[in-house]
């Protein structure tokens, strides 16, 4: 099969994925292959690629948003039927055994394996997964508008969550994959959302989505923050979208890594019970539960395509924030 296969991180200008051929895959006894449709291009893999992230398995094949159909079933395999339509997110696999699993914090299991990490993903034709850890589809969106879902609408759907973001005055900062998500479920759920963004463009589509106010991170909107959520890998929002939160506010981190924080004054950031909290990947409920719930709104996801072979080109723009919403590579 075809992939784009990472030898050793490297910047993403040097063009560090390269187009390779795998071996065909074949499931264990639990195991499903997917045959692969189409696969998210998230900023996790921009920092795997570019060694922001450990590596720990190299070479490896990037890529956890993954929408394809079930090609080959294991013996004891028996949640899905060939020619199913499937969804594979970053959570591959859990120990269910320690204590975080036993009490449902299943997405901080100290022996977790994540999709495209510490195994191959879906910057390939094919992939194999333990059946536990795939998803049924909803039907209403095709596979390119899907893929964004398993990512970065579950990623958003968690740290909305724990943001206590329910009816009140959110804000996100930086408006990417996770964050045109977010907007519409925070809608949905009856918030007044408020956007932070360098880009013109994304303020736009931001507007376009139900924003009632768009600016950049050194703007104020004029009132009090009851929520907010930061996506954009930038420490140095921390305290400013701390200091625009109101009494009892809550600020949760989306990214799997953030540049340093700077040094945090406690009177004017966190005193008066504002809470700052980072999110750690995402557990099986969640990833069901915004399934269901971007069916039922339904979501909307913007959407710039790729071939599988321009994998480094799609990492590129998203670094330079030049995407429209999410990049998704059609495999198939």
């Amino acid at each position: 099969m075809k992939c784009m296969l990472l030898r050793r991180p490297a910047p993403i200008d040097s063009l560090p994925l390269e187009l390779a051929e795998a071996p065909d895959l074949k499931p264990g006894e639990q195991d499903i292959v997917i045959t692969i449709r189409a696969c998210g291009v998230c900023h996790t893999d921009l920092h795997e690629v570019e060694g922001e992230l450990e590596v720990t398995r190299l070479p490896v094949i990037p890529g956890h948003q993954i929408v394809g159909v079930v090609s080959a079933e294991g013996p004891h395999a028996s949640r899905f039927r060939t020619g199913d339509r499937v969804g594979v997110p970053w959570l591959n696999w859990v120990c269910g055994e320690c204590d975080y699993c036993r009490r449902g914090q299943e997405n901080l299991c100290e022996r977790a394996r994540f999709t495209g990490l510490h195994t191959h993903g879906g910057y390939a034709q094919s992939i194999v997964i333990h059946e536990d850890f795939a998803y049924h589809l909803p039907a209403g969106l095709d596979d390119v508008h899907t893929a964004p879902l398993l990512c970065a609408g579950v990623i958003g759907y968690r740290a909305l969550r724990l943001s206590k973001a329910r009816g009140n005055r959110l804000g996100l900062y930086g408006f990417g994959a996770s964050a045109h998500l977010v907007l519409q479920i925070a809608v949905h759920q009856g918030c007044q959302v408020y956007v932070y963004s360098r880009s013109d463009q994304h303020r736009k589509l931001a507007e376009s989505l139900g924003a009632c106010w768009t600016g950049r991170a050194e703007d104020s909107p004029g009132v009090p923050l009851d929520s907010a959520i930061i996506f954009a890998p930038a420490g140095p929002l921390v305290p400013m979208a701390l200091a625009a939160l109101g009494r009892g506010g809550t600020c949760a981190l989306a990214g799997i890594y953030m540049s340093p924080i700077p040094e945090l004054n406690y009177a004017q950031s966190l005193y008066h019970e504002r809470t700052l909290l980072s999110v750690s990947n995402s557990t099986r409920r969640d990833v069901e539960g915004l399934l269901e719930l971007a069916a039922r709104i339904p979501l909307r996801t913007e959407v710039e395509t790729f071939p599988l072979d321009q994998a480094n080109q799609a990492l590129q723009l998203l670094k330079q924030g030049k995407v429209r919403g999410a990049a998704v590579l059609e495999v198939s």
